[in-house]
């Protein structure tokens, strides 16, 4: 659910950000912008891969993984939401903003990670 959740968002946010945003934010701005609603479609689905492939592989690594992307998509995708739209938004003095994509970035890597060693330590069902 909360993958297919965030993909939702992301649906919404992108085309927010294609039709209500094109006129307010310069080329660079807009490109940030579309960067984390593409990173959200990702790891919305990376959510949805983590969920199945616990099925197949129950092991708590998977669900810990599909914590990491919601966190990732929060602080990544957010931050460069609030980032792109600062001026707009009136935060343009927000400098807490620029580190949260890094580390929303490092808690994607840490999701992957997860997902390899959730399904690499834990027998199939199915075997």
């Amino acid at each position: 659910m909360i993958g297919a959740f965030t993909a939702l968002l992301a649906v919404v946010i992108g085309a927010f950000g294609a039709h209500g945003l094109k006129a307010l934010l310069d080329p660079v701005q807009l490109n940030t912008f579309e960067i984390g609603v593409r990173y959200q479609f990702y790891h919305s689905f990376a959510i949805l891969l983590a969920g199945l492939l616990y099925f197949h592989f129950p092991n708590k690594k998977l669900i810990t993984a599909g914590w990491f992307f919601l966190a990732g998509i929060l602080l990544f995708s957010g931050s460069l939401y609030l980032l792109s739209c600062r001026e707009i938004l009136g935060i343009a003095n927000w400098s807490f903003l620029g580190p949260l994509t890094p580390i929303g970035g490092l808690f994607f890597i840490i999701g992957w990670g997860m997902i390899i060693w959730g399904v690499g330590t834990t027998p199939s069902l199915n075997r």
